[in-house]
């Protein structure tokens, strides 16, 4: 009898074990998965306008936040303005040297930027100055 509830006890230790695993392994996969998800990019492409904002602001994660005003515009409205968000820190510099020039840049959409990424999902990697 003593054998035979020893026996059980092995038993039961090893299938806890084996879900266990089982289970940190598929929290693992799925974490890995939805960051994945999160981060990858839909589109990319250029916008070219003035630049009129740029700023670092944020209440945890401290990102760059930018305002375009597209080209061929004339008025501000909601749909001529183009809001994007910078991660680095060189291409924001980049960016507050150029505020109020006809600038281009280069994003990346992403499906759904982490807070830390920025405030949209527009995230602008390169920037070149229009030569007029």
């Amino acid at each position: 009898m003593a054998i035979e509830m020893q026996k059980v006890k092995e038993k039961a230790r090893r299938v806890t074990r084996i879900i266990l695993w089982g289970g940190l392994l598929a929290g693992l996969l799925v974490a890995a998965g939805y960051y994945f998800w999160r981060t990858y990019t839909v589109s990319d492409g250029t916008r070219t306008g003035t630049l009129y904002k740029i700023s670092r602001k944020g209440y945890v994660f401290k990102t760059y936040e930018g305002e375009l005003q597209l080209a061929g515009t004339d008025m501000m409205t909601q749909l001529s303005v183009w809001s994007f968000s910078a991660k680095d820190g060189a291409v924001a510099e980049q960016l507050r040297v150029n505020e109020g020039k006809v600038v281009t840049c280069y994003y990346r959409e992403l499906v759904d930027a982490f807070p830390w990424q920025g405030e949209t999902d527009y995230i602008v990697y390169k920037v070149e100055v229009v030569k007029q």
